[in-house]
């Protein structure tokens, strides 16, 4: 092999078949001009395979960010008229507000002990992890490196700060869908801080900053730790439990509910709109996943765009036919919307791991699951939620880890969280130790997560208060809250903003 490339980089110009020359041995750093020694070579081929990954993670983390768009027309168009501004602004907000506690603190403390950043070229200043020891093994907590990005000026950690800071910006905006109509501003702006700086952090340090979830596999022999490719449950179940606990304790809608508790349909204002940020946010999904491999030269990319797609195809099918024949219904666009991002949400954990008939059965049984627990949450829980965000991110972010544990066929994950061998799930003969660490990192986020928002949201609640008041509501969020009525100047149709019995 080295005297085939020594031979190749001997011509001083290098033409594709056509002819056409792509370039010239002067391209490489040398100490002798033209004339580059291997060691130069391959010093030159480093440096543009991390050039290569780091374009990859910001072009990738940009998709991400544009999927904010997304989620503001999805939480907009189905809600109503009177919250345009109000639920627009959330989810404008939302992004400064995590950003800047990402920045303060939430970054030390999800990565600040991670290690080297090998695919962005090795930076290891990210080496200080808070643990504890115990029953001879030791767990981490959380990072101490970065508070504030003191220090942290190399071009792959800022890099990497990017992408990993529109990741919590996603799981910080799912809430807000749940409790869209009612929610104080200020109560939310508040709690864009500290989702941001620290319970998105903290659990995200457990599955991806090297903490004690993704120890698992060292510790106690359980697959390879909790594995969660691009964020089914740092991200969505996160998101999700947040939304369940946030708007369990606010309370539904004026009118939502009869008195003997059959709720009442309060339709969306634009339909075409929440289309419209649907297909956003499935654009930008590619760039989620995708891009998850942190490196533009681990061609596993290409499985993962394709999982992507084949699940979410799968998640729409199957909710639009769920309703149609199943529940006995039309086929309820705003359940077609919701069905493919529930497979979006389900495939994002295993989207590295499957085949693509396993993405396409992980799709398909998302389906079922965004409509069964979209109905369960608002008929027998009686939890408000105006855009089905517990049931497309909570119910199908679990699902998506525990598929890990059962569909992951063998072909990819070696070494990773430390762990030889590929990860496999339980149909392919991986035993059941995967699918056991799957669902330790799913019941903790449960758990630490319903618990961490519980809290703030019962702070908040005692202090300045969630919820707008009676009167505020019905007249609607705009002109209160925010100033500025999201349709000046229209007449809105007073039917369109009433609840209608169903």
């Amino acid at each position: 092999m080295t005297a085939t490339a020594s031979t190749y980089l001997q011509a001083e110009k290098v033409a594709d078949p056509s002819g056409v020359t792509t370039g010239t041995i002067s391209d490489v750093t040398a100490k002798t001009a033209g004339k580059p020694t291997l060691e130069e070579i391959g010093a030159q081929a480093g440096h543009n395979k991390i050039a290569i990954n780091l374009t990859w993670l910001l072009m990738t983390g940009f998709l991400v960010f544009f999927m904010q768009a997304g989620f503001a027309l999805v939480e907009t168009g189905f809600t109503r008229a009177k919250n345009t501004s109000h639920t627009m602004a959330m989810n404008l907000f939302v992004y400064p507000a995590g950003m800047l506690a990402f920045f303060v603190c939430g970054f030390a403390i999800m990565f600040g002990g991670v290690g080297p950043l090998g695919t962005l070229g090795g930076f290891d200043g990210l080496n200080q992890e808070v643990s504890i020891h115990l029953f001879g093994h030791t767990f981490g907590l959380f990072g101490t490196k970065g508070f504030f990005m003191n220090g942290m000026t190399d071009v792959a950690v800022l890099g990497f700060f990017l992408f990993q800071t529109v990741f919590m910006d996603a799981a910080a905006t799912i809430p807000t869908g749940a409790m869209a109509e009612r929610w104080k501003f200020a109560s939310f702006a508040i709690f864009g801080f500290i989702v941001g700086g620290l319970i998105y952090p903290i659990y995200g340090n457990w599955v991806w900053g090297g903490g004690w979830l993704a120890q698992l596999g060292t510790n106690f022999g359980l697959g390879h730790g909790h594995i969660d490719f691009a964020g089914s449950s740092v991200v969505h179940l996160t998101g999700g439990v947040l939304a369940f606990v946030g708007a369990k304790m606010i309370g539904p809608r004026i009118g939502k509910y009869n008195r003997d508790g059959s709720p009442n349909a309060i339709p969306g204002h634009n339909i075409p709109m929440a289309v419209l940020g649907t297909l956003i946010l499935a654009f930008g999904w590619f760039g989620f996943n995708s891009g998850s491999t942190l490196a533009g030269s681990d061609l596993r990319f290409s499985v993962v765009a394709f999982n992507t797609m084949i699940a979410s195809s799968g998640g729409a099918l199957i909710a639009t036919l769920w309703m149609w024949f199943i529940r006995g219904k039309k086929p309820d666009l705003s359940m077609m919307c919701n069905g493919l991002l529930a497979g979006l949400v389900a495939i994002t954990a295993p989207c590295a791991f499957v085949s693509p008939a396993g993405a396409l059965a992980i799709g398909l049984i998302s389906g079922a699951i965004v409509v069964e627990v979209a109905f369960f949450v608002e008929r027998k829980l009686k939890i408000d939620d105006p855009v089905g965000a517990i049931a497309v991110h909570g119910a199908n972010g679990i699902w998506g880890v525990l598929a890990v544990g059962l569909f992951a066929d063998g072909t990819y994950g070696d070494g990773l969280n430390g762990i030889a061998g590929n990860v496999t799930g339980l149909f392919y003969g991986g035993g059941a130790g995967q699918f056991y660490a799957e669902f330790i990192g799913a019941a903790t986020n449960l758990i630490f997560v319903g618990l961490a928002g519980w809290v703030v949201f019962k702070i908040l609640d005692v202090t300045i208060g969630n919820r707008v008041t009676a009167d505020v509501e019905l007249a609607g969020l705009d002109a209160h809250e925010i100033g500025v009525e999201g349709y000046s100047g229209i007449k809105l149709d007073k039917n369109a903003e009433t609840p209608q019995s169903r």
